[in-house]
């Protein structure tokens, strides 16, 4: 791959030069309101000023140590000869924001985007881990065009309970169902409470946090290794004050998006994915990501991709039974990576200025269990497929590799809710008339109908789990929690809301699933499902002003990354530099 390489800048060309430089009333201004803080013109004269965005709060348990880990990041920023400016953006701690924090990924997107634009900054690291601010993040810093690295929260240490170790949300689930059918006690359900969760960082399953650090990485948006370094490591901080540095050389350097990232980064990010067994909203993050780029990728990437790369990562849900602190010790990401380097477009440029390819030579794995050869891994194929069909013609997702493997190819009826509460009091109901051979069907979910939460991991009945069931097909227009498992087809498209066939299910149809073809079918004729269109009405607005009531007109379906319309880089003009007068 050829690149040019543009001469460095000089402190005059620099971006934030506008603000500071001019010899004028306005950029009086703007300097003595730095000396009001207490910066003298040593601290900013022709010097990068990095922009750090903070995703830290009170309320992000993933987050709780990026409080100090700003300091870290500024630190290195001084070394490097830069000035560091803090801005806070939203936090979105994925367990406490309601009704999801889908709903807020585009906002932190816009927040991203318009903090660096408004401000007078060079480059930018991005602090985020928690899920849906690692794309949020990204997805601005992508359009905003300035050089910038992504800093990981990284994963929390495993949890333990009795001696058993604990995956954060897997557990949970398993648990819970056990709680749910009357063989766990309050006692020990209180215990599990204060064990699964015992450190600041991510989940430490291979849930949406994990997948997307990790997919970061493999694009090029991070440090070698970075996504892999547990929260409560030493390393992470180290790693974080070299994320300080680099980005004053990456502004120097101009390394912006548009010269460091390629298609190729993109399919790296599909590669290590599979490889991962990532989770399911992996597809709708990256799609989006890559749009907001000018690369985009779809859903047939994803699935031609998890057709011939095996899942390697013997993490939970998809693994067996380790944890991302073991993922670390086995040689973390880069060893992963080395290990399908012959999946990987290896010339891909990354954040530190060098190849993906260079990034990962030599990298050991200490653990052939951990992270397997290429000749013994966990799942030959199938990390995710996407099925089409005439329930739907614009994809549906399921997991293979974390589904029981009798649902990859099954007919059953089908039993239909148009929302959770409805869902909820029937699946407790004793008298419910279900059996493991049906297909649960959750509509109304999607982006548009309620944000797109993850309620897709619909709750199987109480009297099946009492019967020994522990899997059954799951249909739904939503999303699922990374750290998830089962057979649940998900961000089923176009959803129920827009008009999609979701909408037309009923009761007692059959559906066919066959993953290995691809397939979904409705067995209902093509005649009797206009009959069912004709009489179908869209369902009430949810939101009828604010934020919702935007979102609800201008949110994209799930195979196109439910980005905001205005938002992709295809949508106008690019946004010109902000005027100073």
């Amino acid at each position: 791959m050829t690149r040019t390489n543009p001469p460095r800048k000089t402190p005059d060309t620099l971006r934030s030069a506008r603000w500071f430089a001019p010899d004028d009333f306005r950029s009086f201004g703007h300097r003595s309101r730095l000396m009001q803080m207490g910066y003298a013109p040593a601290d900013w004269a022709g010097k990068p000023v990095i922009a750090i965005i903070n995703t830290w709060s009170d309320a992000n348990q993933c987050h709780a140590h990026f409080k100090q880990r700003v300091e870290d990041v500024k630190r290195g920023v001084l070394q490097a000869g830069g000035l560091p400016l803090e801005l806070p953006a939203i936090s979105l701690s994925e367990p406490i924001v309601k009704p999801t924090t889908m709903l807020y990924r585009n906002f932190l997107a816009m927040e991203t985007e318009e903090l660096l634009r408004s401000h007078p900054v060079d480059g930018a690291v991005l602090m985020g881990g928690c899920d849906k601010t690692t794309p949020g993040l990204t997805m601005g810093a992508l359009s905003m065009g300035l050089p910038f690295v992504y800093l990981p929260a990284g994963p929390m240490l495993r949890g333990h309970w009795r001696g058993q170790v604990l995956g954060s949300g897997s557990d949970a689930f398993k648990y819970w169902d056990e709680r749910r059918a009357g063989r766990l006690s309050d006692r020990a359900w209180q215990e599990m409470e204060a064990g699964i969760a015992r450190s600041h960082g991510t989940c430490m399953t291979m849930g949406t946090a994990a997948t997307m650090m990790g997919i970061a990485e493999a694009i090029g948006l991070t440090l070698p290794g970075a996504s892999s370094i547990p929260a409560a490591d030493a390393g992470h901080i180290r790693m974080s004050a070299e994320c300080g540095r680099r980005i004053v050389d990456m502004v120097w350097d101009d390394l912006t998006p548009a010269r460091l990232l390629t298609r190729a980064n993109f399919e790296n990010g599909i590669a290590c994915a599979m490889a991962m067994g990532c989770s399911t909203n992996a597809i709708i993050h990256v799609i989006a990501m890559s749009r907001r780029a000018g690369h985009p990728v779809t859903l047939d990437d994803f699935d031609a991709a998890s057709r011939h790369v095996p899942v390697i990562a013997n993490i939970r849900p998809s693994g067996e039974k380790y944890l991302m602190e073991d993922f670390y010790y086995a040689g973390g990401l880069p060893a992963m990576l080395e290990r399908i380097r012959g999946h990987l477009h290896t010339d891909a440029l990354t954040v530190n200025g060098r190849t993906l390819g260079d990034n990962i030579a030599g990298a050991e794995c200490h653990d052939d269990d951990v992270i397997r050869p290429l000749a013994n891994p966990i799942y030959a194929e199938g990390a995710l497929a996407v099925l089409r069909g005439n329930l739907a013609p614009d994809g549906v997702v399921i997991k293979p590799s974390a589904c029981a493997p009798h649902l990859l190819q099954h007919t059953g009826r089908a039993l239909v809710f148009d929302d959770y509460p409805a869902l909820k009091k029937a699946v407790d109901d004793p008298d419910l008339d279900v059996t493991g051979e049906d297909i649960l069907v959750l509509r109304y979910a999607g982006p548009k109908g309620a944000g797109m939460p993850e309620w897709g991991m619909l709750p199987i009945p109480t009297k099946l789990l009492k019967a020994g069931v522990t899997d059954m097909l799951r249909l739904s227009d939503a999303r699922m929690s990374g750290t998830s498992y089962g057979g649940c087809l998900l961000h089923c498209a176009p959803e129920a809301a827009m008009g999609g066939p979701l909408a037309l299910v009923r009761s007692g149809d059959r559906i066919t699933v066959d993953v290995p073809a691809r397939r979904i079918h409705l067995e209902v004729s093509d005649a009797e499902l206009a009959a069912r269109r004709a009489a179908w009405t869209p369902p009430p607005a949810r939101y009828e002003r604010g934020y919702g009531w935007m979102f609800g007109r201008h949110i994209l379906q799930a195979d196109q990354g439910c980005d905001f319309d205005f938002l992709e880089t295809s949508f106008g003009a690019p946004v010109v530099e902000p005027d100073i007068y």
